[in-house]
């Protein structure tokens, strides 16, 4: 697949905020991003269970108020709010890590905004060593597959194209960008540039299956 990397990496918004969960101080990682579609379809594309293997993972369970999903070879967790179509929250777990997810949906006119809130309670050592970009670079790879499938909702896409894809040179060029943006949405919230540099460089070769060199 043939993909513009600049314009779709800057047709997202990223920032990075501090915040509190649960009576303790938390990392929200914040990407945004206004799609061509409407509100209704946008949201048909993030919750069906028919729709979401084309752009994302495979997906199992009960896709309601307080259903358990489970994406396959991924994260999984229960859906705590669902205000169709402008809200959706679900929990994020990995094995014993639990983190929090919220999206937004606005409409744009004829368009709509997608608002990706991903919080997390997350180790100070392991912020250090990969910073915003450790979850970001990969919603911006969702965010991708997103843009993509509703362009072309009829086209088979999936997980396996999209690994094909992301080890060729156009992927890491795109993974390689994705980094810097969340390196300079690092910088904006206030981590120090020699820090966030480190942190955004460990991240690229994680995401390019390059060496870091500390």
């Amino acid at each position: 697949m043939k993909v513009d990397v600049a314009q779709v990496v800057g047709a997202v918004v990223r920032e990075v905020r501090d915040v509190e969960r649960d009576g303790k101080p938390a990392k929200m990682v914040i990407a945004s991003r206004i799609y061509d579609t409407g509100r209704e379809d946008l949201w048909d594309a993030l919750t069906s269970a028919e729709r979401i293997p084309r752009w994302f993972l495979p997906i199992d369970g009960e896709l309601k108020l307080g259903g358990k999903y489970q994406f396959k070879g991924n994260a999984g967790g229960t859906i705590t709010e669902c205000e169709k179509p402008q809200r959706l929250s679900v929990t994020w777990e990995m094995g014993p890590q639990v983190s929090w997810i919220t999206l937004h949906l606005t409409p744009k006119g004829a368009r709509t905004e997608l608002r990706l809130e991903h919080t997390a309670l997350v180790p100070p050592e392991f912020w250090d060593q990969f910073g915003p970009g450790a979850v970001g670079v990969g919603w911006d790879g969702g965010f991708l597959g997103l843009g993509r499938h509703l362009e072309n909702p009829a086209a088979a896409g999936g997980p396996e194209e999209g690994m094909a894809w992301a080890m060729s040179e156009e992927g890491k060029s795109f993974y390689r960008a994705c980094s810097e943006a969340w390196y300079a949405a690092s910088i904006a919230s206030g981590t120090p540039p020699d820090a966030a540099r480190a942190a955004a460089d460990r991240t690229t070769a994680f995401y390019t299956g390059g060496e870091h060199k500390d």
